[in-house]
């Protein structure tokens, strides 16, 4: 394009004849090549751009006493033109560059995220099922770390037949943190075989373990059990029994839309001080109860106070407490817009209603 209009410019001079002089358009070709060549390019032209001119002037006889200066003017603006194009492709290429690098930084980016998220979940392993209750699983990785961390969820069915729900966090955004967590998940498992171990006792026996292989981290969890055997004779109210090491309240959604913290007196952390006794609290469930289960990626906020992201998890669940538990965590996770500050790992729970019509259970 700039070579063109050169040339074009040098023929309609010609075409003119001498006495009309087009040679101030010569600050044309640089200005155009500045838009979309390098700067040795846009010299390239700027000087071609200046030597036409010289030499047009001497075809028009520019030279002339009465004409030298005005030409001398025509020269020095084609020199300036020349100045401010390499100027301007110099900054137009910077940005270019600067484009470029942030463009492959955010896929880079994306693909780190998607492979910390990939990872994660292949350490959480299959999203769990468990007999007679309804759940529903989340992970999102932290967007400002893209890493593997230490957030983990589970429901598995205990020896004596009960359902044990588990929420957890591991301190750190690494690959420590990350086989911290496996380890961790794998401690509460092989520990709730123990026949009728409560939830406080699966932590105790947890908070022991990490003593005895000097484990060196620390770790906040939530441990459930529920029992919903009965219910295939009865559809009333079952207890949810749970204890909580550090972590941040359950959050209990009534059938008819009610909501409550499950908040009780704080326990100590899981590698702080193993030989403390735990406590087990127990509420109950009646059918279409759910119970929500997280990490604080969900609820902390850069800049805001805890409580401010417990109130705003309070009023979403008013609204979705009672939809189905994947649209629930999906509109959870969507206000969240995309992007967390920590990690969040979900686990939502539901005491199956009674289908519409069918009549309660009742005893022999």
């Amino acid at each position: 394009m700039p070579a063109a209009v050169l040339g074009t410019i040098v023929l309609a001079d010609l075409l003119t004849g001498r006495g009309q002089s087009l040679i101030g358009l010569q600050t044309m070709p640089p200005l155009l090549a500045a838009t979309a060549l390098g700067r040795r390019s846009t010299v390239g032209y700027g000087l071609l751009a200046l030597l036409a001119a010289a030499l047009i002037g001497v075809y028009d006889r520019q030279y002339t006493d009465v004409r030298v200066v005005a030409q001398s003017i025509r020269l020095v603006g084609i020199t300036l033109a020349t100045v401010l194009a390499v100027g301007a492709c110099t900054l137009r290429l910077r940005r270019e560059t600067r484009l470029s690098q942030l463009t492959a930084q955010a896929a880079t980016d994306q693909l780190t995220l998607r492979t910390a998220e990939s990872l994660q979940l292949r350490l959480l392993g299959d999203p769990p099922r468990v007999d007679r209750l309804e759940t529903a699983v989340r992970y999102v990785p932290a967007s400002r770390h893209a890493q593997i961390g230490g957030d983990w969820y589970d429901a598995f069915t205990a020896p004596d037949g009960s359902t044990l729900l588990v929420i957890g966090d591991v301190a750190g955004h690494d690959a420590p943190a990350a086989a911290a967590m496996a380890q961790t998940r794998a401690m509460v498992r092989a520990l709730a075989q123990g026949s009728g171990r409560s939830p406080a006792a699966v932590l105790d026996a947890l908070d022991r373990a990490f003593a005895q292989l000097e484990v060196d981290t620390l770790v906040t969890a939530v441990v459930a059990s529920v029992d919903l055997r009965t219910r295939a004779d009865d559809d009333g109210p079952t207890a949810l029994r749970w204890s909580n090491a550090g972590h941040l309240p359950p959050v209990l959604v009534r059938a008819d839309g009610r909501v409550e913290l499950l908040e009780r007196f704080p326990e100590r952390l899981i590698g702080v001080a193993p030989d403390a006794e735990r406590s087990d609290n127990e509420v109950s469930l009646s059918p279409g109860d759910t119970v929500v289960f997280y990490t604080d990626g969900l609820v902390e906020r850069r800049g805001a106070v805890l409580d401010d992201g417990m109130a705003w998890l309070v009023g979403e669940l008013r609204v979705l407490g009672r939809e189905p538990l994947d649209r629930l965590c999906d509109e959870l996770l969507a206000e969240l817009g995309g992007r967390v500050d920590d990690d969040v790992a979900l686990l939502a729970v539901r005491v199956p209603p009674r289908p519409p019509g069918q009549p309660r259970a009742t005893g022999a």
